[in-house]
């Protein structure tokens, strides 16, 4: 963002600091657009992409948006920005500001969604991101953020649907990597023949991904063989492994994940006498590593199908005696909310809490 005169400018593929030539694409009162022509005077933090699809020219992805820029200056850039939101919206300074969480830059992206489109005229199929600029999707060969063997399959993923004979009813690929798997979740808006289904399972095969169907809503999604490969992604700091469906949300950089549930975990320091409450738990990506320091976690979510496989996720590691699970919409969240809490799960004896969480010995 620049400033000429009373009107703030937004240029598109400038960085602060930076003295440029752009082209105004439009304007409105004390607010311009620009797209970067000519670079006159770089920021030191420039560095060059490593995407060939990444820019701001015709058909460049629109997959993400900081590659020009080095990658501790992007962490600087995004605290700027939340100290900002919180001083504008809620007129808040933190008193102490921790060192940001990083990690990896390339290859990180465990969770994506791809469009797909088939190109009549050009007899072609395009599977990836939305471009930067237009509604069109990206020529896509690779890309840099996804996982490097998800990267590797666009190319292929193309080929394989310009030959099934519902390329022009199959608008997205939802991506799901685990620890151990990959699972390619393709949205279909007719039923595939039977050519297709043999194709498609060949390719899961040849290329070891699990390949599932979504003919409707996210409860619809089935795997097309019939065995639903499990998805995982570990936090090895607390002995947990937390299960997950192709269409659950999870983050998308699972080193990421890791780092940030451990600091979390620490500045919270629960005692093994604690009782701690999680709200929005979702999976239990915050409630289960909890679990493995105090006496009991209670996670609360608003939807019952989280809840439940929530309380899977602890009976999978073993710590469904230290949890409990509860569905409440937290939307509407009162102080008599806060005393049926503290009632229910606060305000117990010793005696009776030791019964509910000691836990059980083996017969």
């Amino acid at each position: 963002m620049g400033q000429r005169e009373d009107s703030k400018v937004f240029i598109a593929g400038a960085l602060p600091g930076e003295r440029v030539r752009y082209a105004r694409i439009k304007s409105k009162q004390h607010r311009e657009v620009g797209q970067l022509e000519t670079l006159l005077r770089p920021s030191p933090d420039r560095v060059a992409p490593r995407c060939a699809h990444f820019g701001f020219f015709k058909g460049a992805c629109g997959g993400c948006g900081l590659q020009h820029l080095d990658a501790t200056a992007q962490l600087t850039a995004k605290q700027q920005v939340l100290e900002s939101m919180l001083w504008q919206i809620a007129t808040v300074r933190p008193q102490t500001l921790l060192p940001p969480i990083d990690g990896p830059i390339w290859g990180y992206r465990h969770r994506a969604r791809l469009s797909v489109r088939y190109v009549r005229c050009r007899d072609e199929v395009l599977v990836g991101f939305h471009e930067r600029v237009r509604g069109f999707i990206a020529d896509m060969q690779s890309c840099a953020i996804l996982t490097e063997p998800v990267s590797d399959l666009l190319m292929p993923l193309r080929t394989l649907i310009a030959g099934l004979s519902i390329r022009e009813r199959l608008p997205q690929i939802e991506v799901a990597v685990g620890d151990q798997a990959i699972v390619l979740v393709l949205r279909v808006l007719d039923p595939p023949s039977q050519t297709d289904h043999d194709a498609l399972l060949h390719f899961g095969r040849t290329h070891n991904v699990s390949m599932w169907l979504q003919p409707g809503g996210p409860e619809t999604v089935t795997p097309l063989d019939g065995n639903a490969d499990v998805l995982s992604v570990s936090l090895p700091e607390f002995g947990v492994t937390l299960p997950f469906a192709p269409t659950d949300f999870t983050q998308v950089n699972h080193q990421l994940n890791t780092v940030l549930v451990d600091r979390a975990v620490k500045l919270l320091a629960p005692a093994p006498d604690d009782v701690v409450v999680d709200f929005f738990c979702g999976l239990g990506n915050f409630t289960l590593p909890l679990a493995t320091r105090a006496r009991r976690v209670i996670g609360l979510e608003g939807s019952a199908g989280l809840v439940a496989r929530a309380e899977q996720a602890a009976l999978h590691n073993d710590l469904a005696w230290r949890t409990v699970f509860t569905a409440r919409d937290l939307f509407d969240w009162r102080a008599e909310d806060w005393a049926w809490l503290v009632d229910t799960y606060g305000a117990e004896s010793q005696d009776t809490d030791n019964k509910k969480s000691d836990k059980p010995c083996a017969d």
